[in-house]
């Protein structure tokens, strides 16, 4: 997209790049793509987000053959540096189950390995270059399918799609569910909810107010059991749709850059300067710095390819861009391994707190 957005405003480019490519019936009566923001809202409930199921299962294939790759090749020398790496991972998971959940369950240190890993691996595709992906949907659409390429939405984030998150905190919620239920029986996890916290047995209070209490109790315990799935979802889905989002102004911000020199490009390239002149730009520059970080390109020459860039592509603006980008980069890299590892963590923990008996 950044390459077309001379053409559109900045509002139409932030929302191209936060629309899901969804595929639902019209109100026509068609199955088609939605060719808008507006039409996809109308398809209604039974649309799907593509692109959202897409990444996030291509995620899930990548995780599960990584993962068994390392495990059928696993032996007890000298392990490679990457099967050194899965097995920390793995043995970080194994700690943080041992000391959260306090019980005994086959399915919660594969669960919460799975759920750290997917998220951690859909979470990372925030830090491929916003408009990569799109721009190359947006050409296959239009060759293999003859679609217009302002119709071909292309969201790469999984987790910035609030459908997927609250699917997989609603996931988590039915297993607290079950849980429950299993460990304490129906009739143990129905009075859970309506004998505590004020327990009107204990505190010898007469059996007419005994109802009373016991509704109350359920009011305050069913917010407490909804509002897990709703701060797993949410909390997921707000860091990283907060962080998509700010990756697209820094786009906004290095494609600015070319406004200073636009005559020239525009006289090279016509109306509109190509995705993949941006695409170069940016290699061009990652590895000048490479180079000079191994030490086979000098201070003096590394500073001479930046300055020549600089004026190619429209001056301080698109350096600035750069480094902002990079910047937030390495720091959403926290963010990236931190969402993830609170899910992991509040998974954990809700199902232990699911087979205690309060």
């Amino acid at each position: 997209m950044s390459g077309d957005s001379e053409s559109i405003s900045q509002s139409a480019y932030i929302q191209h790049h936060l629309q899901n490519l969804t595929f639902g019936k019209t109100v026509e009566g068609t199955w088609r793509f939605a060719h808008s923001p507006a039409e996809a809202t109308a398809m209604g409930f039974w649309a799907v987000n593509v692109d959202t199921m897409f990444w996030s299962l291509l995620m899930g294939v990548v995780f599960f053959l990584l993962f068994r790759s390392v495990a059928r090749k696993a032996n007890s020398g000298v392990p490679s540096r990457f099967q050194s790496a899965i097995e920390g991972v793995v043995e970080f998971v194994d700690t943080n189950v041992r000391d959260s959940f306090h019980g005994t369950s086959r399915l919660i240190a594969p669960l919460a390995l799975t759920v750290f890993t997917w998220i951690f691996f859909m979470n990372c595709m925030d830090l491929i270059p916003v408009d990569w992906l799109p721009t190359l949907a947006g050409v296959g659409g239009q060759a293999f399918f003859g679609m217009d390429r302002a119709h071909v939405y292309q969201k790469v984030v999984p987790t910035a799609d609030v459908n997927a998150t609250m699917g997989m905190a609603i996931a988590v919620f039915i297993l607290i569910i079950i849980y429950s239920i299993r460990f304490k029986g129906v009739g143990g996890f129905l009075g859970e909810l309506v004998m505590n916290p004020l327990n009107p047995k204990e505190l010898g209070m007469p059996k007419i107010f005994w109802p009373f209490v016991m509704v109350f109790n359920l009011l305050l315990e069913l917010v407490t059991l909804f509002s897990r799935p709703v701060s797993l979802g949410l909390r997921l889905f707000g860091n990283m749709y907060a962080g998509e989002l700010i990756f697209i102004l820094i786009a906004m911000v290095f494609t600015a850059g070319s406004g200073i020199m636009g005559a020239g490009l525009s006289a090279i390239f016509g109306e509109h300067i190509p995705t993949w002149f941006w695409v170069a730009a940016t290699a061009v520059v990652f590895a000048t710095l490479w180079l000079n970080m191994k030490g086979k390109l000098s201070n003096g020459k590394t500073w001479l390819v930046l300055f020549a860039e600089m004026l190619l592509v429209g001056g301080l603006a698109f350096l600035g861009g750069q480094l902002m980008h990079f910047g937030w980069a390495v720091f959403h890299l926290l963010i990236v391994t931190l969402q993830a590892f609170i899910f992991m963590m509040l998974t954990i923990v809700y199902l232990s707190m699911a087979q205690e008996h309060h």
